[in-house]
């Protein structure tokens, strides 16, 4: 499959490049961080500018447009909405309009936070409740992509793993703070499922193989607290746990509010794909084993200063 994925120089996006371009031919779309790689091709460009969508997918003729673009920084969307719903909301939008006319599928990556987190196990049928401008513009972007081309899919998760930039997931976080002996908080009352991204990827590559569509839930076999999360990191690297604060999230005192239980359902996905989910602490040995291969060191190489 030919594989337009944008945001290629995130977390997700990099990782979902580089698993893809072992089967398939990828373009990797880039704006405001450009990166250097042999291993697929980076386009750089502005998709949210006028006419920039259709002319890249008109040069490239994608089977698949993958979008992991997004301003997912909360305290930024929180700083200007504007821009938060011209990524979040707008971009989506964009893409979904352009496939709507034939020749190309959209996966559309949203996010857990769509929901209040009030209770957790979250299904896709549920109803959600944003409580930030992020969640807020990644649920009208999920609503938009499903209203104008139905036949997308969509796919609400949560992720982490190595970054470019080493400082993207909170995986990074624990690592880089307990390596440098530094003490840091570890919420024990939020509660999340994440994947690692490399392995995420081919979890979204058969959904596309298998032409669904729709609305998926695609997370880690099991939930955990943060602080559990980066209890678990410091026990696969020799870390130490002691300079995890059990700290509940009230304390935290953060502008910006978050949800406090964001684990989702995986049923459906788990039906329809016929397969085992993970568990975090199979993640987060892979996570430790990509560090053995000196792989963040990999990733840090491609950024072009």
């Amino acid at each position: 499959m030919r594989l337009l994925i944008s945001g290629a120089s995130g977390l997700l996006g990099v990782n979902l490049a580089l698993e893809a371009c072992r089967v398939h031919t990828v373009f990797g779309v880039v704006h405001q961080t450009p990166i250097i790689t042999d291993q697929f091709q980076v386009v750089q460009a502005d998709l949210t500018q006028d006419g920039e969508v259709e002319r890249l997918m008109e040069t490239i003729q994608p089977d698949w447009i993958i979008n992991c673009a997004a301003l997912a920084n909360l305290e930024a969307c929180e700083n200007n909405p504007p821009l938060a719903k011209k990524l979040n909301t707008d971009l989506p939008s964009k893409l979904a309009a352009f496939v709507a006319r034939g020749g190309a599928r959209l996966l559309q990556i949203s996010t857990d936070a769509v929901f209040d987190g009030q209770r957790g196990n979250y299904r896709e049928e549920d109803e959600p409740h944003p409580i930030s401008v992020y969640a807020q513009t990644k649920f009208a972007g999920e609503q938009a992509v499903l209203q104008i081309a139905p036949q997308s899919l969509v796919v609400r998760v949560n992720f982490f793993g190595w970054s470019i930039t080493g400082n993207r997931s909170l995986a990074e976080f624990f690592y880089n703070n307990l390596i440098a002996n530094e003490p840091v908080m570890g919420f024990t009352d939020v509660y999340f499922c994440p994947l690692l991204a490399n392995d995420l990827a081919y979890i979204l590559f058969a959904l596309m193989e298998g032409n669904r569509s729709g609305l998926y839930h695609v997370v880690a076999g099991q939930a955990m607290s943060k602080y559990e999360f980066g209890v678990a990191i410091a026990r696969q690297f020799g870390l130490d746990e002691r300079l995890i604060q059990p700290t509940h999230l009230a304390q935290a005192n953060f502008r910006v509010a978050r949800s406090p239980n964001m684990t989702l359902n995986t049923k459906k996905l788990q039906r329809d794909l016929s397969l085992a989910l993970p568990s975090i602490e199979t993640e987060i040995e892979r996570f430790r084993d990509l560090w053995l291969q000196r792989y963040p060191t990999k990733l840090r190489q491609m950024r072009k200063i």
